[in-house]
């Protein structure tokens, strides 16, 4: 297959060769190949963390097909489009994690899925897209940066979905939310005495978020803070993450050679353990092969991000780079011992559908808004 090109000003942007409809598809193809090669990584330790069942890898080819999808579908549509939906999606998601509060079904203690007969998913998985969507399209039409005032009304655009989803109780993802919004808002360009005033204000809170927090969240942090303290008990997961990764050194024991998890002592190994899988077949070295390749998904992200012009695409790219590499340092810290354990998958990588689409199409907006720039005058 030929590739073809348009001028975009000193840029090239890529296009398919063939027929009219492939010609003018967007497609960023080093977004793309990364994507990929991450996700043919996570089918190799997923066969192997689920004792070498093919059903497993075979529902996950079904979720990132679904997902390639979501990302060529995102890719096509303008920024300005996207701009202009933004609001009806942020409150079609809100009336979700409502529906969820309602109707939503319970799985391991959380009521955090709904079922729509066709279809099951997790509603907050969507509003870490929504979030900072929402933000960004606030702050595009005003001056930078923005005003206390407007602060106060994103300050409420982010803490209300994400005050929602720790509620199912999934503390986890509404700090990723919250994190994701807050993200977008610090590219606006707020200044250092607000955020020294945020940080000091978040300080006052934390001790009513302790006493609100359920005792299995309250107990998940102290074992963060000596995990041999129940070793059987809450301190079981992490050791046993700690035990994988240290026993796989630099090199690894090998494709489909890791005890830990053939074994049975790593908990959750094809969701929110994989990284520890990962490093006890692959080692250090593998390891650094898949993060090397999520800092080139954030670089990308980041150049689209300065590339862009307007600012609702700027904030977004960025949001979107940024969040990425926040959920790829949350759960590397909390598989290694670093963070508290707050069950975020390893994106692109751990088993889950809702996550790898809502990821998928969350770079399908990044391939949009490089693809859909102002054709400059020569």
């Amino acid at each position: 297959m030929s590739l073809g090109s348009v001028e975009w000003g000193d840029k090239t942007r890529k296009t398919l060769g063939g027929p009219p409809l492939l010609r003018n598809l967007v497609v960023d193809m080093p977004l793309l190949v990364t994507l990929f090669a991450i996700a043919g990584l996570g089918f190799v330790v997923l066969y192997s963390a689920n004792g070498e069942d093919l059903s497993g890898v075979a529902r996950q080819s079904v979720r990132l097909s679904v997902g390639l999808a979501a990302f060529l579908v995102m890719a096509q549509i303008p920024p300005r489009y996207l701009r202009l939906w933004t609001p009806w999606l942020y409150c079609a998601v809100l009336g979700l994690l409502l529906a969820v509060m309602v109707e939503g079904e319970i799985g391991k203690g959380a009521q955090r899925w709904l079922d729509l007969g066709v279809v099951r998913f997790q509603p907050s998985e969507l509003m870490k897209l929504a979030a900072p969507m929402m933000v960004a399209w606030f702050l595009h039409d005003r001056t930078l940066p923005p005003t206390m005032p407007q602060l106060l009304v994103l300050m409420l655009v982010i803490l209300v979905p994400a005050g929602m989803i720790a509620e199912q109780p999934d503390l986890g993802t509404g700090l990723l939310v919250a994190s994701a919004g807050i993200l977008t808002v610090l590219l606006a360009g707020v200044s250092v005495r607000i955020i020294a005033g945020i940080g000091a204000l978040a300080l006052v809170a934390a001790p009513v978020l302790w006493v609100s927090m359920m005792d299995y969240q309250r107990a998940r942090v102290m074992t963060f803070l000596n995990p041999e303290s129940d070793p059987l008990g809450a301190g079981y997961n992490i050791i046993q993450s700690k035990i994988a990764i240290g026993s796989g050194g630099m090199f690894g024991k090998g494709w489909l050679n890791g005890t830990q998890a053939h074994l049975e002592f790593l908990p959750e190994r094809s969701t929110d353990f994989i990284f520890a899988v990962m490093a006890e077949e692959f080692g250090l070295l593998g390891l650094s092969v898949l993060l090397v390749l999520y800092l080139v998904l954030v670089g990308r992200g980041l150049y689209i991000a300065v590339q862009a012009q307007d600012t609702f695409s700027r904030l977004l790219a960025g949001a979107i780079s940024l969040t990425f590499f926040v959920y790829v340092f949350v759960n590397a810290g909390m598989v290694s011992g670093l963070l508290p354990v707050v069950g975020v998958p390893l994106p692109l990588v751990s088993a889950g559908g809702t996550s790898m689409v809502t990821l998928m199409a969350c770079f399908g907006i990044l391939a949009s808004i490089h693809g859909h720039r102002k054709l400059l005058a020569a």
